[in-house]
């Protein structure tokens, strides 16, 4: 196995400076990491630096709270894309969820789905760490329902990250139609084992460097 493929080098921090991004670039093409994860603001500059190599860039949207409107969302998607990003990881708007407006909470994935207009794998962040179990089932029937590629358990910026559990529970519900990207406090590379061998494909991480290193 090629974990290096499974990660996607991250960093979101508010306080990113432009040698961070260069540094996480670097090491992404030394790697050859499956994508950098950055917020918008970096998404040109990512996209540059990784010129060359089959990395991807990858923008965050609604990022992190997921409460900004469905509109605000979809104009983030495509500017992402403009700039470059071929992945987008967005989050769904988790106060609708358990509001229980379904209807509102696919529409809101289907807008930044038509705004990505196939040029993009979409990740659907549900933030597990805020959700019972219930409604975990319900976000990842809904991304389905709505034609993403991926669900994602969390930001990294909630109550808790990525559990074994979780990601299981999210790979029952989506079975083969999408894919399961775990993020949130993996730190390890037997962190990282455990969630492939519960059924994700892509590992959200700022520790890939350590992780393809033990």
């Amino acid at each position: 196995m090629k974990i290096n493929k499974y990660i996607d080098h991250t960093l979101l921090k508010p306080d990113a400076t432009l040698e961070q991004i260069k540094k996480l670039c670097f090491e992404a093409k030394e790697y050859d990491f499956k994508s950098v994860c950055v917020n918008g603001y970096y998404a040109r500059t990512v996209t540059e630096l990784l010129q060359g190599s089959d990395v991807r860039t990858c923008v965050v949207v609604g990022f992190p709270l997921g409460a900004s409107t469905s509109k605000t969302k979809a104009f983030e998607a495509k500017k992402a894309i403009e700039d470059g990003a071929s992945e987008i990881d967005m989050v769904i708007n988790i106060s609708a969820l358990k509001n229980k407006d379904y209807k509102y909470v696919q529409k809101d994935i289907e807008k930044v789905l038509n705004a990505t207009d196939d040029a993009a794998n979409l990740k659907v962040i549900i933030e597990t760490g805020l959700l019972t179990e219930e409604e975990k089932v319900k976000a990842c029937e809904i991304a389905l329902e709505a034609g993403a590629d991926f669900v994602k358990t969390s930001t990294g910026f909630g109550n808790g990250g990525a559990t074994v559990e979780d990601v299981a529970l999210m790979k029952k519900v989506v079975g083969n139609k999408a894919e399961v990207k775990a993020s949130g406090g993996i730190r390890t590379k037997e962190d990282a084992l455990k969630m492939i061998k519960a059924g994700a494909t892509r590992i959200g991480t700022s520790n890939g460097v350590k992780i393809v290193s033990d």
